[in-house]
């Protein structure tokens, strides 16, 4: 089944479902992927960071490339100028493709400039290597910073978004910017799979618990990009296209945000190797 899309500034359709890849490693994250494209989805999103690109690339190179949107990230320790078009063709070598459909900053680093970041993604950009720029992880008041300095069109906000996590702020301002939603951990990670609604809709539904979730995400238009071990579990996450939850179904999910995290949390650790700031 293949998924809908959504329009990217730059006038590229964003498949509104990607086979998510955090935490994936080795023949897991190749048979995930495999699965993926095998049952009709058009989007794979990976990162620098997840240290999966290089098997990745050895399924794509199975696959003719503009069949898929493909998404990297830059590790926040990775924002300075310099730094920022290395990991991007460091990137492109491990995924033995010319060119990324989109480039993240994965997370904001204060301790960069983002101006200097973006400045870079708008070269990227402007040689090719990247055909849309976005961003992940930001809050509402840091993706105003990123339009406000961006010479390019900041195109997506990949966020923490869940039934239990549903940062209306952020999503209020995305929708003010035309900038798009991608969910991370749609799934909240399994976490809301024991949410009595969530079990309830599941059953009345006839669906599994992560369906009923996706379903309810790009209901809300957000990209959503669920991420599993298991090839069984991928086909089902992209089975979303032939049925709809109630409105007054779809309420219900609405409203038991609990306002519950699961990975975005205030606590950094500065030091480590996603930012590696020194003290």
């Amino acid at each position: 089944m293949t998924a809908p899309t959504t329009t990217l500034p730059s006038g590229d359709e964003l498949p509104m479902v990607g086979v998510g890849t955090w935490d994936l490693g080795g023949d897991t994250v190749r048979d995930s992927v495999r699965a993926g494209l095998d049952a009709g989805y058009e989007h794979v999103d990976t990162a620098e960071g997840y240290a999966n690109e290089s098997e990745i690339g050895e399924v794509l190179a199975e696959y003719d490339r503009e069949d898929v949107f493909l998404t990297s990230k830059v590790l926040p320790k990775h924002l300075n100028y310099d730094s920022v078009v290395d990991s991007c063709e460091a990137s492109l070598d491990r995924l033995g493709t010319d060119y990324l459909d989109l480039y993240l900053v994965h997370w904001p680093n204060p301790a960069i400039s983002l101006r200097e970041t973006l400045d870079a993604m708008a070269k990227l950009h402007d040689e090719g290597l990247v055909r849309n720029v976005g961003v992940s992880n930001f809050s509402a008041y840091q993706l105003s910073c990123a339009h406000h300095v961006s010479d390019v069109p900041i195109a997506v906000n990949q966020i923490e978004y869940h039934p239990w996590n549903t940062q209306d702020d952020v999503v209020d301002y995305c929708r003010e910017t035309d900038t798009v939603v991608e969910a991370a951990a749609p799934l909240g990670r399994t976490a809301v799979f024991e949410d009595d609604v969530i079990r309830d809709l599941a059953e009345t539904y006839d669906r599994s618990p992560a369906q009923i979730v996706l379903r309810w995400a790009v209901e809300n238009d957000v990209v959503v990009l669920p991420k599993s071990s298991s090839p069984d579990h991928v086909r089902a996450n992209v089975d979303l296209f032939d049925w709809s939850l109630d409105e007054k179904d779809h309420a219900r999910i609405d409203a038991i945000d609990r306002h519950n995290p699961v990975y975005d949390t205030p606590a950094r650790d500065w030091t480590g190797d996603t930012y590696g700031i020194s003290e």
